[in-house]
């Protein structure tokens, strides 16, 4: 199968030339690494960092929630992180930005893919209920500027016989009228963008994206079963999103990280 490279030169004229992705300082793109999030974290101290994308043709060591692996053959995904500071946030509220960036994905890619995608809480991005992207953010740095690196795996050329688990899927197979990786890296920036300016200048007030997440959640309505540490279980409709993004299991709420793993009966 023919996968054509990320076109660099034009991401980063997108910077200038899109009044949209200028909210970006620059996007670097590199043939392999081990991990998109741990090299910006790592970055996250220089002067520069702020507001910068890193995409990787092929990751080595990408991975999800829980350490789990994401991986993929080289330029069939796309594999991108973002670091940006938010000045000013309480801590309790930095757990809304991967369900910011889930909602900027399902967006996305309803908008310029044509694929009917949706969220599965916390920030699972699906396509007929089986998952085509996870989200990881991760704290670089804490200070009264907390820096967070946001990290996007999404499957876009994958075959069946090349997905890493059965109840995953990629925009080929859902017949994703554009597949095209940068063209999709554009929406997914210019989405962000759009959507963590206006929760920045809302003093990072959720009240607005909590009404916004809640329309793309497939699992509100849903029965679900909670795996929990210890091997608790929590069984029940997941009924709703409370404004600090924690689910609610019939009279229970939990938070992403009390939850190992979540089934859902979409």
């Amino acid at each position: 199968m023919h996968r054509p490279p990320l076109d660099a030169e034009q991401l980063r004229r997108s910077l200038i030339e899109s009044p949209e992705l200028s909210f970006f300082s620059h996007i670097d793109v590199v043939e392999s690494t081990g991990s998109t999030n741990a090299d910006l974290i790592a970055r996250a101290g220089a002067a520069d960092a702020d507001h910068a994308v890193l995409l990787a043709e092929t990751q080595e060591h990408g991975r999800g929630r829980h350490a789990r692996t994401w991986i993929s053959p080289p330029r069939a995904q796309i594999a991108m992180s973002l670091l940006v500071r938010l000045r000013g946030i309480e801590p309790a509220a930095l757990g809304w930005l991967p369900l910011l960036t889930g909602v900027a994905v399902v967006d996305a890619l309803r908008a310029t893919a044509g694929v009917d995608a949706n969220l599965k809480w916390p920030n699972d991005v699906l396509i007929d209920g089986r998952k085509v992207a996870g989200i990881l953010a991760e704290v670089a740095s804490g200070g009264g500027a907390p820096a967070v690196v946001v990290g996007v795996g999404l499957n876009v050329s994958l075959t069946e016989a090349e997905l890493p688990v059965p109840h995953a899927t990629s925009l080929t197979l859902a017949g994703a009228k554009v597949t095209d990786r940068t063209e999709l890296v554009r929406s997914l920036l210019a989405e962000f963008a759009r959507r963590f300016i206006a929760w920045r200048d809302a003093g990072w007030d959720a009240t607005d994206l909590i009404g916004v997440y809640r329309d793309r959640c497939a699992t509100l309505g849903a029965a679900v079963r909670a795996e929990l540490p210890g091997g608790q279980t929590l069984e029940g409709i997941a009924t709703d999103v409370d404004i600090a993004g924690r689910l609610r299991i019939g009279e229970h709420i939990v938070s992403a990280a009390d939850v190992t793993h979540l089934r859902a009966d979409h």
